[in-house]
């Protein structure tokens, strides 16, 4: 458990560089890295997705990297799709809906085959990686690519920090698994509150 807490606490002061979008970045391609590798750490929407990806694999998929993989495959497709201006519909209720139903399969440990796991890791990946994308069009060139580059690692050392999460505490307690969970899909079920008002 120290491993872990000392893993995603050591990344926790590149929290403070995050601003992947919104306006020009003006240092280089590495600057632009660090910036998009603490992105994930910041949103809590972000934040709470990527950790129960993690969690969820490590306790109910197999092999357990896949679903992760796939989440980041597609969040770097999705980015892509938003950065060459692709209208992706639905983006802001599709995360809040990510953070609801995989807070909600970290809670229960619902077992899928790795193909359905990845599937719909996926599918949520693409609209998180599609409002990353809308962020990033404004930056353009290299320095685009370099955050993207960055979030794309951040999210994968947060899926990491979930499984070790899972494999280390959460297969031992499944009460922390099944109150983490369910504060996730908490947070999610507030997300989708605040979009309908």
């Amino acid at each position: 458990m120290k491993k872990i807490t000392l893993l995603v606490l050591s990344t926790l002061p590149l929290a403070a560089l995050a601003h992947v979008g919104g306006h020009p970045h003006t240092h280089g391609v590495a600057d632009s890295f660090v910036q998009g590798f603490a992105h994930p750490f910041t949103g809590l929407d972000h934040l709470a997705a990527m950790l129960a990806v993690g969690a969820w694999s490590a306790l109910a998929v197999r092999p357990a990297w896949r679903a992760p993989a796939a989440f980041v495959a597609l969040l770097v497709l999705g980015a892509l799709a938003g950065f060459s201006g692709l209208w992706v519909p639905g983006v802001e209720p599709m995360i809040a809906a990510s953070v609801l139903v995989l807070g909600l399969l970290v809670a229960v440990h619902r077992h899928m085959p790795w193909g359905a796991a990845a599937a719909l890791a996926g599918v949520f990946a693409f609209f998180h990686g599609a409002a990353h994308g809308y962020e990033l069009a404004g930056d353009g060139g290299a320095a685009a690519f370099g955050a993207l580059a960055g979030m794309a690692a951040g999210s994968a050392v947060l899926h990491v920090a979930g499984m070790l999460l899972g494999h280390a505490v959460m297969q031992r307690h499944p009460w922390v698994a099944r109150a983490g969970g369910a504060a996730t899909a908490l947070l999610g079920a507030f997300m989708l509150t605040r979009l309908a008002m």
